[in-house]
């Protein structure tokens, strides 16, 4: 008795298999170096082209925004009168909205229409960024509320877009796409600082910078370890993006270089935003570009180079970060070189860890493993480190009397937890280099394993792995989690 049919699933983008959606088999497909020539894509390339740059554009929009509150973080507190501990806790109620929504949104988005999901939230994300633009004096808790909606956009937008591109393109092409997108994320950093700190300065009201852009995973050991390098990367940054461009403000303060900011007037800080941002724009890039050229060049002869990469920049960030915190009391020049180093070795993380990721979890689980990679490093990360660090600051201020050298030294003494926290996130990666290998060999066994789909007449031939990718199972299997 032929079983009845039911209301066909949902496809994948990027399958021209004409499988259900979240097949395994169908999946396969795009693993395979093959696929390239093989796969009919479910768009043209050209279309696949524009879709990434607007994804891209997007996230541009979504880290500059995020990281406009710290370009004019000086102007905020004094706005609201608020301490640094308190004013962390702007970035920690964003960063926890958006470590709780994700795996809502990589759930849905390995169920249902991806774009519609998007729209939404990002819809989300417009009403609320622009509405924390409003916030009166009196009412810095409803500016904390309209902070963690703003994570809603961002939570559905992070998760799914990176497995919207794994779905249009496959092998070098997608490692390519992957790179780029995750590009935006430095540059739009960058671009947070120097556009927020901007306008705040040629307006007079911080206020206006917020207005113009408006799975069983655990048994694949380097999944675990490279996630907890991922976390302790975030934790970094996040600690260090919020906090620089204020650090570097006091740090003049301290020096008698620049007026300290008082109540009712916009502080003289947007110089050091400019730079700071300019830094990160030009070391992301940098940093990532590099990153992804050393995977290519050492991939063939070290197939474990990837999270070697990553631990060395991690690692090597470390001294430059010691000796930045402690040059801004002598020489603002000597903290930017050091910064400029710094952030480099951290930004050739970017996108290496994104091929990590891409070459060892099945695809029919992209989102879902995104969503629980983004809640974890999230969670552990700069979801509580700029307010673990303003906390440490606040306690050790509290120590003496209160004076503007001493609000300097104290944040430079919470920072210090910065190089140590790169140092154990590089030693996470070392980890996760002696297992890569083998979790990447397990797949690939995986995949030929596989079955494939039944011939028919407008089906396509089997897919077959050559010899050359069996014994480098790297080029065989890319998974974006």
């Amino acid at each position: 008795m032929e079983p009845k049919e039911g209301p066909m699933p949902q496809r994948s983008l990027g399958s021209g298999s004409g499988l259900p959606y979240n097949s395994f088999v169908d999946s396969v497909s795009s693993l395979t170096p093959t696929a390239e020539d093989k796969e009919k894509p479910a768009i043209s390339p050209r279309r696949s082209y524009v879709a990434v740059a607007v994804l891209c554009y997007v996230n541009l929009l979504n880290y500059s925004e995020r990281y406009t509150i710290a370009g004019v973080l000086p102007d905020i507190q004094t706005f609201f009168d608020i301490s640094d501990s308190m004013a962390a806790l702007i970035q920690t109620v964003f960063i926890s909205s958006f470590l709780l929504l994700a795996p809502v949104f990589g759930y849905l988005g390995d169920r249902y229409n991806r774009k519609y999901i998007m729209i939404g939230g990002l819809s989300v994300w417009l009403v609320t960024a622009a509405g924390s633009s409003l916030v009166t004096k009196s009412y810095f808790w409803l500016l904390m509320l309209l902070r963690a909606m703003v994570g809603i956009g961002e939570a559905s937008y992070s998760t799914i877009a990176p497995t919207i591109i794994g779905d249009l393109f496959v092998g070098t092409r997608r490692s390519a796409m992957i790179c780029l997108f995750y590009i935006c994320i430095p540059v739009g950093s960058g671009l947070g600082y120097i556009t927020g700190a901007g306008v705040a300065h040629l307006t007079g009201d911080w206020r206006w910078a917020l207005r113009v852009r408006t799975l069983s995973l655990t048994d694949i050991k380097s999944y675990v370890w490279s996630s907890l390098g991922v976390t302790a990367t975030s934790f970094l940054t996040g600690a260090l993006a919020f906090w620089a461009p204020t650090f570097l403000s006091r740090a003049q303060v301290s020096q008698g270089l620049q007026l300290p900011c008082v109540k009712d007037a916009v502080c003289f800080c947007s110089r050091y935003s400019y730079i700071f941002g300019a830094v990160t724009v030009v070391t992301g890039v940098l940093g990532a570009f590099l990153g992804s050229c050393l995977s290519r060049w050492f991939g063939k002869r070290i197939p474990n180079v990837d999270p070697l990469i990553c631990a060395i920049g991690l690692v090597g960030s470390a001294p430059c970060l010691f000796f930045t915190i402690f040059a801004a009391s002598k020489s603002i020049t000597a903290t930017y070189v050091f910064i400029f180093f710094a952030e480099m070795l951290i930004s050739l993380n970017w996108a290496v860890m994104a091929d990590i990721l891409l070459s060892i979890v099945i695809p029919t689980r992209r989102s879902t493993a995104e969503a629980l990679q983004i809640s974890v490093c999230h969670l552990l990360g700069d979801a509580g480190s700029p307010y673990f660090v303003g906390l440490i600051s606040d306690a050790i201020r509290k120590s003496e009397p209160a004076t503007h050298d001493w609000s300097f030294r104290s944040l430079q003494y919470s920072l210090v937890v910065c190089p140590f926290v790169a140092i154990v996130g590089g030693l996470f990666f070392f980890v996760t280099s002696l297992y890569i290998t083998e979790d990447r060999k397990a797949l690939a066994k995986l995949v030929e394993g596989a079955p494939q789909p039944q011939q028919g007449a407008n089906s396509e031939p089997p897919i077959e792995l050559s010899n050359k990718d069996k014994r480098n199972p790297k080029n065989n299997v890319s998974v974006n989690i």
